[in-house]
């Protein structure tokens, strides 16, 4: 069965000519035909598609095949596409289509990458459960009742069901390790300017990173190793030296380790804060569990504090609706996107096209952002948050003073029912506390599959490190995976 190989056994078959690019993407385009009441994808096009693997079946032929010629991917809606509508999960840019792909879309592209569709949404990537697109919900296929993640949900829902074997997603504030850890799959967000946000439909400048999804940590380093680069159309890219990410994936942590104990001499920092009120039973003794296991494997375990981590939460409710109302300022009627048919004159036009082109979690944060950067409440507001960034952000390193690695849960409860929070945001912000803070300091995290609650439904770890430690995450990752089957767990669709 095709869509349950890893991207790594998928390419040595289309490799070996055991299967075809386009037979690979005919088989994904019926799956996810056979299972659009998940909601998991926006837009797609089999010509687009079939047009790509001819391509890659072509480049095979020929031997100047990519690293991921024929590999099916999913692209989450915030990403432009020239090939595809790009949306962004908004009635606002319902029929766009961009006359450019994304750099990450492109890098994906030239290694040969087939894009099976465009994954659904939060709108604008605003939201924690991809409850908030415009074109509807997307379903968590472990349990449909219950939501997928977000705001990269659909991402997440396409690989767990088998609907692409990778993804992309970005990250604000969790939107990639929170879909990740809701439906029993693998992401990583990469620190801050590592994978290039030209193209990336904008939220929160500051904060939004891409990154991949997959099944194990392997299968995202092979796509991350695609994704990132320097990027010269990008002013927050980093212009460092490329790095393969599948290098240091079978090596042992330290000269000490042995084939028992490939981890010896890691130290892994677990913070207190992460441990207290409101985390859900289950999820404690899942997470606790998998860091017993990296115990196993050599790891010693340490005490850290990140005494901030409860302000990360009005801290990022500052920020990035701040920076949101004023990148979602150019969609207003004029340039491109939905325009209101009915106005008077051009501010009517503004009001007309925006009321009715944004949905209430949207306008909610632009409003926010309009108020905290107004005259009288920057200082109080806005210029407050960064200090306490900054703040966050001196915590995370002081930690990592004392450790390699920080481990804990994702999120505070796995997957809830669909509807639940969507009446009370706060209660749907707050099961942002773990991951906020990374992106406030711009740090590279991982979501892990560690375990399942009572109830089925999966619940992740979380993997932190310092600048640029993504090669390190994913050996980390990979060591775990090697000596545990969290990550081969599917739902029954996906078997």
């Amino acid at each position: 069965m095709l869509h349950t190989l890893s991207i790594s056994a998928l390419r040595q078959q289309l490799a070996n000519k055991t299967v075809s690019a386009v037979e690979v993407a005919t088989h994904f385009l019926a799956r996810i035909e056979a299972q659009k009441d998940l909601n998991a994808f926006i837009n797609i096009d089999s010509d687009a598609t079939l047009a790509q693997a001819r391509a890659a079946d072509a480049a095979i032929a020929n031997g100047s095949a990519g690293a991921l010629a024929g590999i099916p991917l999913a692209h989450k809606d915030v990403f432009v596409t020239r090939d595809f509508v790009t949306t962004a999960g908004s009635k606002i840019l319902a029929a766009y289509k961009s006359p450019f792909d994304a750099t990450a879309v492109a890098r994906l592209n030239a290694a040969g990458a087939v894009c099976v569709g465009k994954a659904n949404m939060d709108e604008f990537a605003m939201g924690s459960s991809n409850e908030n697109s415009f074109f509807g919900a997307v379903k968590n296929p472990w349990d449909t009742q219950t939501v997928p993640g977000g705001s990269s949900g659909g991402s997440a829902a396409a690989v767990a069901a088998g609907l692409a074997l990778g993804a992309t997603g970005t990250d604000t504030g969790g939107s990639i390790r929170q879909p990740a850890s809701f439906t029993g799959i693998t992401g990583i967000k990469p620190t801050y300017g590592l994978v290039s946000r030209f193209g990336m439909i904008a939220y929160a400048s500051s904060l939004d990173q891409g990154g991949p999804m997959a099944r194990s940590a392997q299968d995202c380093a092979l796509l991350l190793n695609e994704m990132a680069g320097f990027d010269d159309k990008d002013s927050t890219s980093i212009e460092r030296e490329s790095e393969n990410y599948t290098t240091q994936l079978n090596n042992r942590w330290s000269a000490q380790a042995t084939e028992s104990e490939p981890l010896k001499g890691l130290k892994i920092g677990v913070p207190v804060e992460f441990y207290g009120a409101g985390l859900d039973m289950e999820v404690k003794a899942a997470t606790q569990a998998a860091i017993k296991q990296y115990e196993a494997l050599g790891a010693t375990i340490v005490e850290v504090r990140l005494p901030n981590t409860e302000l990360s939460i009005p801290t990022y409710y500052v920020i990035a609706p701040a920076e949101a109302s004023s990148n979602l300022s150019r969609f207003d009627g004029v340039r491109y996107g939905y325009r209101a048919a009915d106005y008077t004159d051009l501010e009517d036009m503004y009001r007309k096209t925006r009321s009715q082109g944004f949905g209430w979690e949207v306008k909610r944060r632009i409003l926010v952002g309009a108020y905290v950067l107004s005259h009288g409440y920057y200082d109080a507001y806005y210029l407050q948050a960064q200090r306490l960034r900054r703040m966050i952000a001196q915590d995370y390193q002081t930690a990592l003073t004392q450790c390699d690695v920080i481990m804990g849960p994702v999120a505070p409860t796995p997957a809830w029912k669909l509807g639940d929070k969507s009446s009370d945001p706060v209660q749907m912000y707050l099961a942002d506390i773990y991951t906020l803070s990374l992106n406030l300091a711009g740090l590279p995290g991982m979501s892990v599959p560690c375990g399942f609650s009572a109830g089925g439904l999966p619940i992740g770890l979380q993997i932190i490190g310092n600048y640029f430690s993504e090669a390190k995450l994913l050996q980390i990752a990979h060591a775990f995976q090697t000596h545990t089957d969290w990550h081969l767990q599917k739902p029954v669709c996906a078997q």
